[in-house]
């Protein structure tokens, strides 16, 4: 089968398309016949060694952990699905033709397959961003850089949550914010003064999501280190914010609900651009200089 692999930490240019053996699956894994596969900035940060303190790899190594398709051999002990059963979820190495998850959900129906992919890892972080900033319900949200996968996913369970948001984007992404709920502003000197206009009894909370540098103009606006939270700027914790990271708290039961909302209409993530499986590499490069609005999605033939 044809996979993304890497020998060694470095650009784009590090990263192949080869030739290689199908993987099997172990116990209470199931492997699928890859249909999409999401692309995350985790992707690059890894590729280039960002992740080296905390997170071993091992070369060659593989690109992906999330992904959907149809399953085509289950490992031991997995009773929940069948071979030919389209399922999504987290994964090893899942920019392949073949590939493992250890978690997963059934497919909606109604959901392709390029939608499913794009959900695990967007829809994990934006709900532990949500639980660990301590926002509640009739409070407001204000979220840098609202535009991306997370920001989006972020602003639509906020709003299932009946939490008002403030989103910061560039002017072109606006209408995009608002019809995911949220009250957009732009990004950039007089953020503070442009938020205290639309909130003039102040926000609650604040997430960055863009890993911009913008933690203590956000901890000034909040008022509060401790109710600022960044998912992409590890130096937030310097400052006396947060900064959200793994493991998933319950990442099964996080991907049965997001079956079940997006099986109801009440929750969608916007495909920016789809890549096929041959510009794989191309997708990395557009992921890398950021500006995606929602997610891109690799897709196989």
């Amino acid at each position: 089968m044809k996979a993304i692999r890497y020998d060694e930490h470095g650009g784009p240019e590090v990263l192949q398309i080869v030739e290689v053996d199908p993987p099997r699956a172990g116990p209470g894994e199931v492997r699928i016949v890859v249909r999409a596969a999401g692309v995350n900035p985790s992707d690059w940060k890894r590729r280039e060694g960002r992740y080296r303190a905390f997170e071993d790899v091992r070369f060659p190594a593989g690109l992906g952990v999330e992904g959907a398709g149809v399953v085509d051999q289950l490992g031991p002990g997995v009773t929940d699905v069948a071979v030919g059963d389209a399922v999504f979820g987290f994964g090893e190495a899942t920019m392949a033709g073949q590939a493992i998850l250890t978690l997963w959900a059934r497919k909606p129906e109604a959901l392709s397959f390029a939608g499913a992919a794009a959900l695990p890892v967007v829809c994990d972080t934006a709900t532990r961003a949500l639980d660990q900033v301590g926002v509640e319900p009739g409070q407001t949200l204000l979220v840098s850089g609202a535009a991306g996968g997370v920001g989006s996913a972020i602003l639509q369970l906020a709003r299932l949550r009946e939490i008002a948001v403030i989103g910061t984007a560039s002017p072109a992404n606006h209408d995009y914010l608002r019809a995911l709920g949220a009250v957009p502003t732009a990004y950039g000197p007089g953020l503070a003064a442009r938020v205290r206009g639309l909130a003039p009894g102040g926000v609650d909370a604040a997430i960055d999501v863009a890993g911009s540098g913008i933690i203590p103009e956000l901890i000034a606006i909040v008022g509060r280190p401790s109710r600022v939270l960044s998912v992409a700027d590890v130096s937030a914790e310097r400052y006396g914010a947060r900064f959200c990271h793994g493991p998933p708290v319950d990442p099964a039961g996080l991907l049965a609900a997001m079956a079940g909302l997006c099986a109801r209409g009440a929750f969608a993530m916007h495909i920016d651009r789809r890549f096929p499986f041959d510009q794989a590499i191309a997708a990395q490069i557009v992921s890398q200089r950021g500006h995606a609005t929602g997610k891109l999605v690799v897709e196989f033939g």
